[in-house]
């Protein structure tokens, strides 16, 4: 009996998983977000392997050349080049990592602090609530989008610069949503049942709180991972956000936009390329959520 008892659990444990499993395999919305996701991280990693050319390469000597599909395009440079002669190709593969570096460290950062900020006024309530609410309220009475113009206009601009003021700034939907939520839970049995037995208030939040409230986190992740995307993409626009030769999809479409007439491929290419990410993160999220949200469950 003592041995069957440990097999008994991992049998549960992995006809649980593949469960799971089968369940997130019948949502369409997650396995087309999540393959789109996938390759867009597949195509960011291996960027060396796949650009034909060097992303930073000029060639004045090929400037604007079209993609393959025109009359005038060559499978040398397959998605044209740029004003500078820079392969088009190279340069989205390149802008792709730019991107998902951004959304992840942003989200990373502002999570942390959003999360903690979140828990800690959820489960204590009280002053602590005050104290977050109070923060929350004037995070929210500054414009994101200003204050970084601001910010990045004082400072100056590079990745890491734009990666901190996004991640300090876009706390507020964590803290926000996971206060809410983990006000819901910790009124629960389960909740009790742990601090009867003794449990730290640490375990409490760690072990029983934030895994039951995960669902939450990882939608809010997503669209904050969305959204930094798009800010980035707005800021490197405006000449404020990743610099040159940096090949952000924002700042291409920024370098573009004085060709849209003549060469329309150059803004439509990176336009293209930052909405399916976009789309994939979003339907990724949402797919998760449902997957392992605890009330979907059968």
């Amino acid at each position: 009996m003592t041995d069957a008892t440990p097999l008994s659990i991992h049998a549960t444990e992995a006809t649980g998983g593949r469960k799971l499993l089968r369940k997130a395999l019948a949502q369409k919305s997650f396995v087309l977000g999540f393959g789109l996701l996938l390759l867009f991280v597949l195509i960011a990693l291996l960027a060396p392997v796949l650009a034909p050319h060097d992303p930073y390469l000029q060639n004045l000597t090929a400037r604007t050349i079209p993609p393959f599909w025109y009359e005038k395009g060559n499978w040398v440079h397959p998605l044209g080049t740029d004003q500078l002669g820079r392969d088009y190709l190279s340069r989205l593969l390149y802008g792709a990592r730019i991107s998902l570096i951004i959304g992840f460290s942003v989200v990373a950062i502002a999570g942390v602090i959003g999360t903690t900020m979140g828990l800690l006024a959820g489960f204590f309530g009280g002053r602590i609530d005050m104290a977050m609410t109070f923060l929350v309220t004037t995070r929210l009475a500054m414009p994101v989008i200003l204050v970084a113009l601001a910010v990045v206009a004082i400072v100056g601009s590079s990745l890491w610069i734009v990666i901190l003021v996004l991640g300090l700034l876009k706390w507020d939907r964590f803290a926000v949503v996971m206060r809410s939520a983990t006000q819901q839970v910790r009124s629960l049995d389960y909740i009790t049942a742990a601090q009867a037995a003794g449990a730290t208030t640490t375990r409490i939040i760690l072990r029983e709180v934030l895994p039951n409230i995960a669902p939450q986190l990882i939608v809010v992740a997503t669209l904050e991972a969305a959204s930094a995307i798009l800010l980035e993409a707005a800021l490197s626009f405006l000449g404020l956000g990743v610099q040159p030769p940096l090949p952000s999809w924002g700042l291409m479409v920024s370098e573009a936009k004085a060709y849209m007439f003549f060469s329309f491929w150059l803004i439509a290419l990176p336009g293209t390329a930052l909405a399916l990410l976009i789309f994939a993160i979003n339907l990724a999220g949402d797919g998760l959520r449902d997957v392992i949200s605890p009330e979907k469950r059968g």
